[in-house]
């Protein structure tokens, strides 16, 4: 990040291209999120509007990463949110992601959330697993194979949890 400074905000209309853009690198990438098909305009505000809360990273006057928050389950599991993150490949390493984790753990105990779980996290994102267990997330479960990979491969997810 040159000399500015990087907040973190709810997103507005005016981020979702640069949302799109950084969102489908990671989908593209296939080989962190579930989801397979990218998002257009109007799928992202479709999307980005029904979280509990979206956010951007906003570094040297640019969305740099983002964050959705989200129940991890409905009625009686609904108290535990769940998140995902996406930074774009051109601001990874510099601290945008743990800003994002850390806004987003605050963000859920200010919208009641008792707890923040990842359901699956690739066990070969190694800067995510690395960051989230400094952050204090605890490793509940490995899911052996959970996640195909773009190129057809399978790899194990890891299960976290963090109390807010």
């Amino acid at each position: 990040m040159g000399d500015g400074a990087l907040s973190i905000r709810l997103f507005e209309e005016a981020d979702l291209t640069a949302m799109c853009a950084i969102w489908n690198e990671v989908v593209e990438a296939g080989v962190a999120f579930p989801q397979e098909e990218c998002l257009d305009v109007g799928s992202a505000r479709a999307f980005f509007s029904s979280q509990s809360a979206t956010t951007v990273a906003v570094c040297d006057g640019e969305v740099c990463g983002l964050s959705i928050l989200h129940p991890n389950n409905v009625g009686r599991c609904g108290h535990v949110a769940n998140a995902s993150y996406a930074v774009s490949k051109a601001m990874r390493g510099r601290g945008v992601g743990r800003a994002l984790v850390s806004d987003s753990l605050d963000r859920a105990g200010r919208l009641g959330f008792k707890g923040l779980q990842f359901n699956a996290v690739v066990e070969t994102n190694a800067g995510a697993i690395r960051l989230y267990e400094d952050l204090g997330f605890a490793l509940v479960g490995t899911v052996p194979e959970g996640f195909r990979m773009k190129d057809g491969t399978f790899a194990n997810t890891r299960i976290y949890f963090h109390s807010v």
